[in-house]
């Protein structure tokens, strides 16, 4: 029975992946980019920003909410950015500090990439803060990814603060997950910030401090 709940789950996530892209590749690109600022600004502006010193973020494509102005402001700020690089031959990824946008170039999938150096391979020092990409999340926090489980498997290894990005059309009030899928802590649209884990129900008693 679990196997074929399973592959239902499969087919709904991957209607709705083919659904919210395309909603996004039509989006007028005057509308995407004063989305796009308002997310930006409201990133910036939050305490999760100021008070982090290392930014991890996904390098954005077309469709995604873009992260260059983040990358760039975070680097004028003096603070440490890193962004991934997938391993070869796995569906894993490592983080490389970046010192400038130019550094990275595309690679997997056509997404830019920074160079694989191991002086500047994050160590999971500071104070991070991880910009997780996603299609979708729900109002707890929970995302639909591109379904290739990179950051599902760095993220069951990473113990800092998570954000998703997100248009506020493309969040649903519940979207399936797994018992082991990680969801993100806080929740930006141009709309509005919403603090995810205030409003989820806390397994085992107890919150993340």
């Amino acid at each position: 029975m679990s196997y074929y709940i399973k592959e239902d789950i499969r087919r709904v996530k991957t209607g709705m992946r083919q659904s919210i892209k395309q909603m996004r590749a039509e989006l007028d690109p005057e509308l995407k980019k004063y989305m796009d600022d308002a997310i930006t600004d409201t990133f910036l502006g939050s305490t999760s920003y100021i008070r982090s010193d290392v930014i991890l973020t996904y390098v954005s494509t077309d469709i995604e909410v873009s992260t260059e102005r983040i990358i760039q402001t975070a680097l004028d700020d003096g603070k440490r950015v890193a962004c991934p690089r997938c391993i070869d031959g796995t569906r894993e990824m490592e983080f490389y500090y970046i010192e400038s946008l130019d550094e990275l170039q595309p690679r997997t999938f056509g997404v830019r990439e920074p160079e694989d150096d191991p002086a500047r391979l994050y160590n999971g020092t500071g104070y991070p803060i991880c910009i997780v990409p996603g299609l979708s999340f729900d109002r707890w926090g929970y995302r639909l990814g591109y379904g290739k489980g990179y950051y599902d498997r760095f993220l069951s290894q990473y113990d800092g603060w998570t954000v998703g990005l997100c248009y506020s059309a493309c969040v649903q009030y519940k979207l399936p997950h797994g018992r082991f899928d990680r969801p993100v802590d806080r929740l930006i649209t141009e709309k509005y910030l919403r603090l995810c884990e205030d409003i989820r129900p806390v397994k085992g008693g107890k919150k993340r401090k």
